[in-house]
């Protein structure tokens, strides 16, 4: 296909962002990647371009920087650890829905794709919070006017080798990561599929709309 992406990044300076940045960029089609963070990534290179930006929740200052961009890798999350729900809720969909309804109106040709998580409640009715919450911000991503819209439930992603961002715990289990792989294949994929499978649901699309570890390590690998 002959279609360039020009991608807008979230949660670049997180572990996930960073490995799905870190793919953009190797990338040939993708041609022009703007990150929008609160702090500094530390990245820097020709395709890439930085807003720096407190409020999620108000894009309206720098709307005029987002337009002309048909991906947007959203990788912006925090974890339930601690959180009662309405602030979980806030920062997780509340949030979600402001960036990508803004999106979806200054670029209606915009494929989403959305890390979520694994277990991820579409019913919206069950007893996990998190999963309550994650399943209702999937499913109010996919009335959005966009081209397309893909959700992402990775379960363990091996971190890429190099980068800096990797979560602190990930040192003590990433030499199992052979075993999980042979073990529990559905349950474990590479930072690295993660990025390249968004890159590959934006160039060729995907049957499904939720990609579950299966999914995105098939995608990942189309052409």
């Amino acid at each position: 296909m002959d279609q360039n992406i020009k991608a807008i990044i979230t949660g670049a300076t997180g572990m996930v962002g960073e490995g799905v940045l870190h793919e953009c960029l190797q990338h040939p089609q993708v041609t022009e990647v703007l990150v929008v963070n609160r702090k500094p990534c530390g990245v820097t290179h020709p395709k890439l371009k930085e807003i720096i930006h407190a409020d999620f929740f108000d894009l309206s200052a720098i709307e005029d920087q987002l337009k002309g961009y048909n991906a947007c890798y959203f990788c912006l999350g925090v974890s339930s650890v601690g959180m009662k729900e309405p602030e979980y809720y806030k920062m997780t969909y509340t949030l979600t829905m402001d960036v990508a309804e803004t999106l979806s109106r200054l670029n209606p040709d915009m494929v989403f794709c959305y890390v979520s998580g694994g277990s991820t409640d579409s019913t919206e009715k069950g007893r996990v919070m998190w999963a309550r919450v994650k399943g209702k911000t999937e499913n109010d991503l996919m009335k959005l006017p966009f081209k397309q819209v893909f959700n992402f439930r990775p379960g363990y992603m091996h971190p890429t080798k190099g980068l800096k961002n990797v979560l602190p715990y990930y040192k003590y289990i990433t030499w199992l990561y052979p075993f999980f792989r042979a073990v529990l294949p559905n349950l474990v994929s590479t930072l690295a599929e993660l990025g390249l499978a968004m890159i590959n649901v934006t160039l060729f699309g995907y049957e499904k709309h939720i990609l579950e570890v299966k999914d995105i390590k098939i995608a990942a690998h189309q052409q």
